[in-house]
């Protein structure tokens, strides 16, 4: 028996509709390598979609999909992410549960939480996502003693870091402790942390899939590619575990150094460098401190009017300056 393990789909999370496209794409062509892998059912670990509030096309392609899902006889279950839910509670995550298309397992009983059995036996529940961290007093109230001490194979889903787990760039992050969460569970299906990670724990797996497709330039520029779990287990033991790649177009970053150089010799040689971009989306990223000008006196417009044949192209300059406009100081007594 197979299920499957996704995070972070972010329906509606890129502004370029064109890239938007692509995350949409992604998650169809996750749902057909599951219904082709016979899966038994798939788990979604918070953020379906990137707002509480999406619009009504991405509502319509995300239902289209689901029910695909449903009438190949494929449960879904969810926790909502940090983007999902709002401060009022409300979610497209309730109107899709109470469509049938899926079903949110954070269930909440005298403080405890309770299981939601799927059709195989396996038991499943979960916490959500909340902005700010502020899940983390869910873990700390919550009594798991009665989850703990039940027999067969067991999942919890969540969305947020781990604070043992979590990367360098998270590590100011507000987080709960491995040690609040349940134990005794045979899978931990995490989102939230948009990047690739497993560990042991306990006698289970811990694990991040990563997002199902890239969500900003240095995702794009890092994963290349998005990603999701597919777990087989046997007699309530896992015997293969695969990370699967979901390729739905190739990405290239150039990198430029600006250092000792003018706006308009930049721009050369961006033209010069950038070769073979037709239907790849085309990262360019600057950094270093120009000899005079500023960023904004590098044309991109024009630029990016060469490389029409490209699918998209992204620019990152946050690291580029200006020796004429940093060497400016201020006297603070005027």
């Amino acid at each position: 028996m197979k299920f499957a393990h996704l995070a972070d789909v972010h329906i509606g999370g890129w502004h370029d509709p064109k890239l938007s496209v692509l995350g949409l794409e992604a998650f169809e062509k996750t749902i057909d390598i599951c219904i082709k892998e016979n899966t038994a059912f798939v788990l979604i670990a918070g953020d379906l979609f990137n707002t509480a509030l999406p619009s009504i096309d991405s509502l319509k392609d995300v239902a289209r999909l689901l029910r695909r899902l449903k009438r190949n006889n494929i449960s879904v279950y969810v926790v909502p992410g940090s983007h999902d839910f709002s401060p009022s509670g409300k979610s497209m995550i309730d109107v899709l549960e109470k469509a049938g298309l899926l079903v949110n397992v954070m269930k909440i009983k005298n403080n405890k939480l309770i299981f939601t059995k799927d059709k195989t036996g396996i038991k499943i529940t979960g916490i959500l996502g909340l902005r700010a961290g502020l899940e983390k007093e869910y873990f700390k109230t919550l009594d798991f003693s009665d989850l703990e001490k039940e027999n067969g194979f067991k999942i919890f889903i969540f969305h947020c870091p781990v604070s043992e787990y979590k990367p360098k760039d998270l590590e100011k992050v507000n987080s709960p402790s491995i040690n609040s969460f349940p134990r005794n569970f045979d899978y931990y299906a995490g989102g939230h942390v948009h990047y690739l990670f497993n560990v042991e724990y306990g006698n289970g797996i811990l694990s991040y899939p990563g997002p199902l497709f890239p969500n900003n330039f240095k995702e794009l520029e890092e994963l290349k590619e998005g990603s999701f779990n597919l777990i087989e287990i046997k007699d309530d033991k896992i015997i293969n575990f695969n990370r699967v790649p979901i390729k739905i177009i190739d990405s290239k970053t150039y990198f430029f150094n600006a250092d000792g150089k003018t706006p308009l010799q930049l721009e050369r040689e961006i033209l010069y460098e950038i070769k073979d971009f037709e239907d790849r989306i085309i990262l360019i990223r600057i950094e270093g401190k120009l000899v005079n000008g500023k960023a904004s006196d590098i044309n991109f417009k024009d630029l990016f009017n060469n490389f029409k044949e490209a699918y998209a192209v992204l620019k990152n300059t946050n690291k580029l300056t200006s020796e004429e406009f940093q060497d400016i100081n201020i006297d603070e007594n005027i």
